[in-house]
């Protein structure tokens, strides 16, 4: 079971081309950190693919897919990736499916009838295969007929599932092994999704947050392109709630909106400042639950300098 409790990851950023993912997979390793974690977001470089390479250059570090969309695959095509992927490579995958941002499932003629049953059904089928059962089943979203894996996995990887409101947060709770947090997930909304999430038994949750060591105001850009309409479920629960949301609402730019996010926010929005200072946003999220806290690089930077600051932020909490 995927659960740890004090783990710390670092994200390769979609921004990153195909070809600077192998010394970037192997610089994440080399600094210490325990996971990577790798996107699928459309149009850039394909999660399988990516995570593939990543765990086939590295030997030690866990390797995520944050995450994949559930109505992109069959989930029968999709077991038998993450199948071969967790044989190759056993107890360092972490799998993980979303609902995809809706207008990208339109825009590939993928958008289901629901939302919710089309994530349901895919991690219980996925589940199930890869668990070696021989699975039929007749969902909304989901149709399969006597479908077994005949190539199991001896290692199961988990599933996480990656969503943020409360029904897909109850979901997630119920039918994965996981969930994972996009930024910016404060220690505040950590605690709303668990009580959201009301698993019953071992349930692993991992965060995302931008990370800028050194000057919490190289952030002040990212946090503000991060605080889209969906993000609101996010920041709802922090003290200063109704002035940010009411600069979201009032900013015309996101310049206007960067311009507008006060010092003290941005130490809750992303994991910044000093060293002293991002260790301890590290360990609030570790005790407000999030087992596995994943820094995400400002995307605006050289990645290799995200991975190196994560690996000091990690190697530091654990001094």
């Amino acid at each position: 079971m995927y659960a740890p409790t004090t783990s710390v990851g670092v994200r390769i950023n979609r921004e990153q081309p195909p070809a600077k993912l192998v010394e970037l997979a192997r610089q994440a390793e080399a600094a210490g950190l325990d996971e990577v974690w790798l996107v699928e977001d459309c149009f850039w470089a394909a999660g399988i693919a990516t995570v593939a390479t990543a765990l086939a250059v590295t030997s030690t570090i866990k390797v995520g897919i944050g995450v994949l969309p559930a109505v992109a695959r069959n989930p029968a095509i999709a077991a038998m990736e993450l199948a071969a992927l967790a044989e190759l490579h056993p107890g360092r995958l972490i799998g993980g499916f979303g609902h995809g941002v809706a207008s990208w499932m339109r825009q590939i003629g993928a958008y289901p009838a629901s939302q919710l049953a089309a994530l349901e059904e895919t991690l219980v089928a996925v589940r199930r295969l890869l668990a070696g059962e021989r699975v039929s089943m007749t969902g909304r979203h989901v149709s399969l007929d006597e479908v077994e894996l005949v190539f199991p996995p001896s290692s199961v990887p988990p599933l996480l599932a990656g969503v943020r409101r409360p029904k897909s947060l109850a979901l997630a709770g119920a039918v994965a092994d996981g969930t994972i947090l996009a930024e910016p997930s404060p220690p505040e909304f950590v605690r709303t999704a668990l009580a959201d999430i009301a698993a019953t038994g071992p349930h692993a949750l991992a965060t995302y947050n931008w990370l800028a060591l050194g000057d919490r105001d190289r952030a002040r850009r990212t946090v503000a392109e991060s605080l889209t309409p969906g993000a609101r479920v996010q920041v709802e629960g922090l003290p200063f709630a109704a002035e940010l949301l009411a600069l979201v609402d009032s900013a015309s730019t996101v310049d206007e909106l960067a311009a507008g996010l006060q010092p003290e926010w941005l130490g809750k929005l992303a994991v910044c400042g000093s060293l002293e200072e991002c260790v301890a946003s590290v360990r609030a999220l570790h005790e407000a639950g999030s087992g596995s806290v994943v820094l995400l690089p400002l995307p605006e930077e050289p990645p290799e300098r995200g991975i190196e600051d994560a690996g000091r932020v990690a190697a530091a909490l654990r001094g």
